[in-house]
């Protein structure tokens, strides 16, 4: 158990900074309205920002702060066909990243019917398809395009990088398509186990060390296939548990070199919910100081401009106000929705399609 437990008893009753949900919501909604050169830089995170963006809105209660048939006509404009996927960008190559934010946003936007489930769950050329599954002119099943037979990786698109982290994001698409009946589960937990640790954590491949968003997505994913059996909850919580630091953020791996700029150890607020999701589905959100993280994501924010940094004093970005705002409704703050630490997705809406694990938040606050 972390040695910040104590802690967190006795700083209970802090009264914690507020959240700027107007700034932020601001921040969000003008995102893309300076086509300046940094936002021609980013065209590959585009779709992805879209659905950090979104979920950060969603997650404070204001999904209608950006327009609805805009965001659904950038989304359907990002659309591969010759992959069956989806780009982060118009014209971009198809990714299973960019595919997996996409759906999601379509999810939220209860738009799916203008998304061509069979199409994107399958393809006839198989070897650019970016979903498994779905069948082919003679009525048999094609190869998973994307998942190795053998080994159980998954790749991210037709060349072939693997990475657990696309393990996850397939199962999150297909699970969402109500398609994950198509995934040849014990392949898929098979490879999970062989990138598992001696210290309980999860790696991107066999062999390879344990980091926070590579146990997120290996334990989102065994949960998605209701197989978390596979989980030393007590030693990978413990894990997790010493991830956080004086400062009361979170760092995601043992030894995390020091940063010689402030002689403090670096920790930034995505470890926040890489952390806490995974300490959630294992039910060990106790175990964190909560108070002292929820001060470090909100010394975190812009609170003039909006926005959420990766830490205190540095440049905001929608990627961390996502996280940001994730990790604190998981802690319990006050005036946000609950949201869903296995499909990093609004909690109302994966219970509305029966998707709901066994994950735990902390007791919302009613004040500060």
């Amino acid at each position: 158990m972390s040695t910040t437990t104590t802690a967190a008893a006795a700083k209970g009753n802090d009264k914690l900074p507020e959240l700027v949900i107007d700034k932020h919501v601001a921040y969000i909604q003008a995102l893309g309205k300076n086509q300046d050169f940094a936002y021609h830089l980013t065209t590959h995170l585009r779709l992805n920002a879209v659905y950090w963006g979104l979920t950060a809105l969603c997650t404070m209660g204001r999904k209608d702060a950006l327009d609805r048939e805009e965001l659904i006509e950038f989304i359907m404009s990002c659309w591969d066909d010759e992959a069956g996927g989806f780009g982060a960008f118009p014209k971009h190559d198809a990714h299973i990243l960019s595919t997996l934010s996409a759906i999601q946003i379509l999810v939220m936007l209860d738009a799916l019917d203008r998304l061509d489930i069979p199409r994107v769950v399958s393809c006839k050329k198989a070897q650019i398809c970016i979903l498994p599954g779905l069948l082919d002119n003679l009525g048999s099943l094609v190869l998973l395009s994307l998942q190795n037979p053998t080994t159980g990786a998954w790749a991210g698109d037709r060349f072939g990088e693997t990475d657990t982290r696309f393990l996850y994001i397939a199962l999150n698409a297909l699970s969402l398509l109500g398609q994950l009946d198509k995934v040849n589960r014990e392949l898929t937990v098979n490879h999970i186990k062989a990138c598992r640790n001696f210290d309980g954590g999860f790696g991107t491949s066999p062999g390879a060390e344990s980091h926070a968003g590579q146990i997120f997505v290996c334990t989102a994913a065994l949960a998605i296939l209701d197989r978390l059996d596979e989980v030393d909850f007590e030693t990978l919580g413990s894990w997790l548990a010493e991830r956080q630091l004086p400062s009361g953020g979170l760092n995601g791996r043992p030894e995390k070199l020091e940063d010689v700029r402030r002689r403090i150890i670096v920790c930034q607020v995505c470890y926040g919910f890489w952390v806490l999701s995974a300490m959630s589905i294992l039910g060990k959100l106790h175990w964190i100081d909560d108070v002292a993280l929820m001060k470090f994501i909100l010394s975190s924010q812009d609170t003039e401009m909006g926005g959420i940094s990766d830490r205190p004093g540095d440049m905001v970005d929608v990627f961390h106000t996502h996280f940001g705002v994730a990790g604190l409704s998981l802690l319990g703050y006050p005036g946000l929705q609950d949201l869903d630490p296995v499909y990093c997705m609004p909690a109302e809406v994966i219970e509305k399609k029966g998707l709901r694990k066994g994950w735990v938040a902390l007791p919302r606050r009613t004040e500060l």
